[in-house]
Parts: C-alpha cells; sequence; structure tokens
C-alpha cells in the first residue's frame, strides 16, 4: 500500500488565497480609507502581532508569561534612545530595539527558567516592573514623566505627513505578517514538532533525544525580539512615552491574554479572531467608557466555561476545519 504525506489541505489552498487577496487590499488601504481608520489598523496589527506571539509561549511552548510588556516597554524605550541620541532613522531603530530585546532576553530567559508554572509568571512580570522602575530614573529619557520624539526625528521619516503615516502604517502590517509567517513557520518545522512534544510531555520528549531548555530558550529570545520591535512600533506611532505607559500590565498583557484566550490558545488562527472580536467590542462600546471592560471580562469567562479552547478551538473541534494546518497527514492510495 502506497502513501503520501499532505502538508496542505483544500482549504488552507483557499486561506492562502484568500490571505494574499487580503494582505494587497491592506497594503493599499492608505488611499482607500480616512486617517483614523488607518491608526486603528495600525493599532490592530500592533494586538495581533503581540497576542501571536504570546500565544506561541504560551499555547506551545508552556511559558505562560505575564510579563510581556517588560519587551514592549524596552522596544519603546530602545527606539527613543536609538532616534534622539544616536540619530539613527525610527524605521532602522526598531529593528535595533529587536536586536538589543533579544540580547537581554537571553540572560534573562536562563534565570526565568529556574521558575516553573506560577512562578515563572511572577517572575516575568518582576522583571518588567523592574525595568519600568529603572527607566524611571532615566533622566536623559524624561525620568517619570516620559518623553515625545522630537520634531527632527518625526520629520527624518518622509517630508510629508502623508507618507510619514503610510510608511509608520507599512511598518505595522509588516510586523503583524511577520509575527504570522514566523510562528507559521516555527511550527512546521522540526522545532514546532519539538514544541508540541514537550507541550504534551516534557519528559518523553527529553527521552527522545530534545533538549528543552535549548528549545524553550530559542523561542524565548525569538519571541523578545519580535515583541520589541513591535514595541517600539507602538510608539512610533504614539510619539510619546513614558513608564507607566509603556511597561503597562493591563494594555500589554492582559488584553492580549484576552485575545489570545478568547481566540482559541494553541491555535494559528485563534489570534486573528480574538483580535477582530476584541476591536469590535471596544470600538462598539467605546461611548460605555469602562464599562467595556466588565463585557470584556463576562465575555472571557462565557467562553472559558462554554469553549475552553476558544471560539475558534470550538470551531475546529465541531468541523475538523483547519484554515493553517502545521501537522503532517498520512494519505494512503
Amino acid at each position: 500500500m502506497s502513501f503520501r504525506i499532505e502538508r496542505f489541505t483544500p482549504a488552507s489552498r483557499a486561506t492562502a488565497i484568500i490571505a494574499s487577496l487580503v494582505l494587497i487590499a491592506l497594503v493599499v488601504a492608505p488611499w482607500l480609507t480616512g486617517r483614523a481608520n488607518i491608526r486603528l489598523l495600525g493599532e490592530m496589527y500592533s494586538f495581533l502581532a503581540l497576542a501571536t506571539l504570546w500565544n506561541l509561549l504560551a499555547g506551545y511552548c508552556g511559558l505562560v508569561s505575564v510579563g510581556q510588556q517588560a519587551f514592549v516597554g524596552f522596544g519603546g524605550y530602545m527606539l527613543f534612545a536609538l532616534a534622539i541620541f544616536l540619530g539613527i532613522d525610527p524605521l532602522l531603530a526598531i529593528v535595533g530595539a529587536g536586536v538589543l530585546g533579544a540580547l537581554i532576553a537571553a540572560p534573562i530567559g536562563a534565570l526565568l527558567f529556574r521558575l516553573h508554572g506560577a512562578y515563572f509568571a511572577i517572575g516575568s512580570w518582576v522583571f518588567a516592573e523592574v525595568l519600568r522602575l529603572s527607566f524611571a530614573q532615566v533622566s536623559a529619557l524624561g525620568g517619570g514623566s516620559g518623553s515625545s520624539l522630537p520634531t527632527s526625528v518625526i520629520t527624518g521619516i518622509a517630508s510629508s505627513r502623508e507618507w510619514r503615516e503610510i510608511l509608520i502604517y507599512w511598518t505595522g502590517l509588516a510586523l503583524a505578517v511577520a509575527a504570522l509567517f514566523f510562528v507559521i513557520v516555527l511550527l512546521r518545522s522540526k522545532t514546532g514538532l519539538a514544541l508540541t512534544g514537550l507541550r504534551d510531555s516534557e519528559i518523553a520528549s527529553e527521552s527522545l533525544g530534545i533538549n528543552p531548555w535549548l528549545t524553550k530558550m530559542t523561542v524565548y529570545v525569538s519571541v523578545a525580539g519580535l515583541t520589541t520591535m513591535v514595541g517600539a512600533f507602538i510608539f512610533l506611532q504614539k510619539l510619546r512615552i513614558s513608564p507607566d505607559a509603556a511597561f503597562s500590565v493591563n494594555d500589554w498583557t492582559a488584553f492580549v491574554i484576552f485575545i489570545a484566550v478568547i481566540g482559541g490558545i494553541g491555535t494559528i488562527e485563534g489570534p486573528i479572531i480574538g483580535t477582530l472580536v476584541f476591536f469590535l467590542l471596544r470600538e462598539t462600546l467605546a461611548d460605555l467608557g469602562t464599562t467595556y471592560l466588565l463585557v470584556l471580562g463576562a465575555l472571557a469567562i462565557v467562553i472559558m466555561l462554554k469553549a475552553p479552547r476558544g471560539i475558534w478551538g470550538m470551531i475546529s473541534e465541531r468541523t475538523g476545519l483547519s484554515l493553517v494546518p502545521i501537522r503532517r497527514r498520512v494519505v494512503f492510495q
């Protein structure tokens, strides 16, 4: 009996075509919609990237971090430092911030990996608080009150305001696509198989020759670097930074966890759905002030009770649908 290995499904091929068309539409969106919608889309790209990266850590590595705001804030401050003090173009400074974020993640990860479960989560939060208090003491970057990007730095991005906003928008779109592409490629590789095995049984995986520490460290450092780049983009879009805003656990971790949970932890599609739901609720309930936070909390509780694997997990269980397959299937002929 012959067989073949399939890595794609009819649904995934259709998804690839639709995704390509959507990407083209998003690229030309600055000429199709208003300035307010462009900024909203840029914000959505930020949360999509952050949720996708957090989902990789928690959903596939088992590293439930509540301190990812550490890298968001660090990225914002490195953007300001590189652009103001070294005169680096802000768009290039985003890449530089990512490299620096990956460099500091290596020693921090070595310390945090000594902790497990809830202790790891608390340790990651403590690290974020240490960074917040540290940057609050840096007077060159505004100290506790924060700082704004100088006009000379902003105008250096492009000659006109329209093109500056377009370039920043495209940067956010590129980061979101890069985060999704990175996660998909990683999970379809041998490292992805190792992560899945470690998530299911670390002891069994180690007996098969997988190095748990090295595998998780590689993913942790990579995610830290990309998260730092997203943080740099966020504060390039805001043009102002302060310790409380940069290292806000509510904005950059709580909302991100909410997006991943309601969408579906441990799935590629989950963060995409979660981001759409989150922004739909936020924009719909914007006139109610902070009441929308109560609605978000209630929705999260209902979904965790009725669909523990999230919205996409529930859909996948009932239909068997996989828009972005990461496993190989053996098909006998």
